[in-house]
């Protein structure tokens, strides 16, 4: 490892040492709690949006978080290790194909919504052959139900 990056990680750790960066990725709604100063006092503002994208990386990684306000969509970037940073909590968890979720910019009401991430807890305990039932019994579930429109349609 050369001089640069070992300095860097250094200012990583001392940068992250009294809070804790949780492991969030592009499509994850976020609340990122900001120190504002006004004047001589100070105050921490709550910022909530979805994550649209990561970038760079080490001591200079930030990320960018939309959120729509009074109808006009609102992005800020963040710094990762920023001191003005005081918290960073996920609400929840997107199911997004992109690394960078630009595409948002141009969409309005429930078209701009993410698909909430589920977790199978029970697929990693029983193992792959649960999760293979588990995603049967869903097929089946959705065909009982087109059937069912279909009956009554005819």
């Amino acid at each position: 490892m050369n001089l640069i990056q070992e300095l860097e990680k250094e200012q990583v750790a001392k940068l992250s040492a009294g809070k804790e960066i949780p492991d969030f990725r592009p499509g994850d709604t976020v609340i990122v709690n900001v120190k504002v100063v006004e004047g001589e006092r100070s105050r921490v503002q709550a910022y909530e949006g979805v994550c649209i994208g990561r970038a760079g990386a080490g001591l200079n990684e930030n990320f960018t978080v939309r959120k729509i306000s009074y109808g006009e969509g609102v992005e800020r970037v963040f710094p990762v290790y920023s001191p003005m940073i005081e918290s960073i909590k996920i609400v929840r968890r997107g199911k997004v194909r992109r690394a960078k979720l630009y595409y948002l910019r141009g969409l309005r009401g429930k078209a701009a919504r993410i698909i909430e991430k589920t977790t199978h807890l029970g697929a990693t305990d029983a193992g792959p052959a649960a999760a293979g039932a588990k995603g049967k019994a869903k097929t089946t579930a959705k065909a009982a139900a087109k059937t069912k429109v279909k009956a009554k349609a005819s």
